[in-house]
């Protein structure tokens, strides 16, 4: 092991921020007076000890338009930190996730004779393929989340990749106490509760919220003691599903949250949710879900022909097979969503059989994270 390390690390986005503060905080360990950190990170990566050049929040765009807009800064800021790597270059340039704005930074790098690290598989396992040529000249190693990740690169090309397991994996107990999340919540501790999560995006609720809505009105019409629960992430998504539910369902039971994503899942008895990475959370909290997803007809057109995967929920793809009931664009229907919901609720042998096989793949995802991308970055630099 060298007896120094000195890393540039690149995060766009609060998701890289947290991951990167905890792997500067394992490599840390491993260097606790012999570590350099520089780059672009959010607050928890400079507390962690990061020297940022770049504001993130300069790189914190939302959608085509918002790139666009922005480009010209991006593209700036882009050629800075090339210039500033290859003319101070570190012993390895970590990108996390934030693909096509990190693996221009890495191929050029990797080209100067700088080794390079990309945390976060870009989901070329499941559309744009073609971008797998490039990941292949600009990595010298990939690390994954999910072990089917590190399968398709096995598979599909010859780059060095380590499945590191997922930080929520490790950071959510094997068990949470449904009565402990009630009690925290201020919720009633002997009711049935159904948690819906409609997304975390403007379009999400749009195309979910009133859907949603809808399932909870006709489940509450054959099992009228059920309590519906909803967190929201900020007030303009609370604002506007509090506009859907007093146009929809101002009669049942319905409780708006702000934000305890995480909490309401643990309290609930079923869940119905976007599909997205809080499909990972509710099978780590072990908590039966209907996953849906809709988006306009042009969109879904598009994907149609990107996608190359049937399945797309996460619980499914690391089962490889559908785990959890699926339902995207025009099977995304009331009668659908609430059958599979009163099922759970009403038959809670499946349910205990789905708690199993939820909790042999958390276990399987538990590997120290961030721990294990430490010591494999160490290893690439060692080499």
């Amino acid at each position: 092991m060298p007896q120094s390390l000195r890393i540039g690390i690149l995060a766009g986005e609060p998701s890289g921020d947290i991951l990167g503060s905890e792997l500067i905080r394992s490599l840390r360990q491993l260097y606790p007076d012999n570590l350099q950190v520089e780059g672009i990170g959010g607050p928890k990566m400079i507390a962690a000890g990061c020297r940022s050049l770049f504001p993130i929040e300069r790189l914190s765009v939302m959608g085509i338009t918002g790139v666009i807009t922005r480009l010209p800064e991006l593209l700036k800021i882009r050629k800075k930190i090339i210039q500033h790597f290859i003319a101070n270059p570190p012993d390895v340039f970590i990108g996390i996730d934030y693909s096509d704005f990190n693996l221009t930074v890495e191929e050029t790098l990797k080209k100067a004779g700088i080794k390079t690290v990309h945390y976060v598989s870009p989901k070329v396992w499941a559309w744009r393929r073609g971008r797998l040529k490039k990941i292949v000249r600009a990595v010298d190693l990939m690390l994954t989340l999910f072990p089917f990740e590190a399968d398709f690169y096995q598979q599909n090309s010859t780059l060095p990749v380590t499945c590191i397991g997922h930080p929520l994996a490790d950071l959510i107990p094997l068990e949470m106490d449904q009565q402990k999340a009630r009690t925290q919540l201020g919720l009633p501790l002997h009711e049935t509760i159904v948690a819906l999560l409609p997304g975390s995006r403007s379009n999400e609720i749009h195309y979910l919220g009133e859907l949603f809505l809808r399932t909870a009105v006709w489940c509450s019409a054959r099992m009228p003691q059920l309590k519906f629960v909803v967190p929201l992430i900020n007030a303009q998504r609370r604002t506007q599903f509090e506009a859907i539910l007093q146009k929809l369902a101002p009669q049942i039971s319905i409780q708006l949250i702000d934000g305890h994503s995480q909490e309401v899942m643990a309290a609930a008895d079923a869940i119905l949710l976007a599909s997205g990475t809080a499909t990972l959370e509710a099978m780590l909290i072990k908590r039966p879900m209907a996953v849906a997803y809709r988006m306009s007809s042009l969109n879904y057109s598009i994907a149609k022909l990107l996608v190359k995967k049937t399945l797309i929920a996460l619980p499914n793809l690391l089962a490889k097979k559908e785990l959890v009931p699926e339902f995207i664009q025009e099977r995304a229907t009331i009668e659908n969503l609430g059958n599979v919901l009163l099922g759970y609720l009403q038959n809670p042998d499946s349910v205990t059989a789905l708690k199993t096989e939820f909790l042999q793949i958390h276990q399987d995802l538990r590997r120290n994270a961030s721990d294990a991308a430490a010591r494999a970055i160490v290893g690439i630099v060692s080499k």
